[in-house]
């Protein structure tokens, strides 16, 4: 019975569903002298838990301390940067009679704008207009090629008529 108990309690253990008890009871088992011939194998690896659990670390372990006025100082300089640059735009920043100057600018360059696009309205419709004229020249100077091409033709024909009727 207590052999079937360690397969299950390894069985969890190789799932990682044991708990500290659980666990507790298994290196026990592992520690006696009467462990099961096919189970074996899992002495030597709970024998070396329990040894690597009473080792300890004996050398002293020196800190180095970090020489912290100088992060201070860059600090006070960060914070010292920050602090002019909120404060320096305001201070020196433009006055009201440039920011009026500026509003003024800005008008002047909208209606500037405005006129412009007006001007363009009007260059656009005279194109439609010289692409209409031009679209028309194309088509009477294809218009004049094929009369050419029936006077030929007339030519032609009256030239078969005359010398049949002869």
């Amino acid at each position: 019975m207590v052999l079937n108990d360690i397969e299950k309690l390894l069985e969890k253990y190789n799932n990682a569903e044991t708990s500290l008890a659980e666990e507790a009871q298994l290196r026990a088992y592992f520690k006696g002298e009467d462990v099961a011939p096919h189970l074996e194998h899992y002495k030597s690896m709970f024998v070396y838990f329990s040894q690597s659990q009473q080792e300890q670390y004996t050398k002293d372990v020196s800190l180095k301390t970090k020489n912290t006025k100088v992060y201070q100082w860059i600090s006070v300089a960060a914070v010292t940067v920050l602090m002019l640059g909120f404060i320096v735009p305001k201070v020196l920043g433009p006055t009201d009679k440039e920011l009026k100057q500026q509003q003024d600018a800005l008008i002047a360059y909208n209606q500037t704008m405005d006129a412009f696009k007006l001007v363009s309205i009007g260059m656009n419709e005279g194109k439609q207009q010289l692409n209409s004229l031009a679209m028309m020249s194309n088509n009477l100077n294809h218009g004049i090629d094929e009369a050419g091409r029936l006077s030929e033709f007339s030519e032609t024909t009256n030239k078969i008529f005359k010398t049949r009727k002869k």
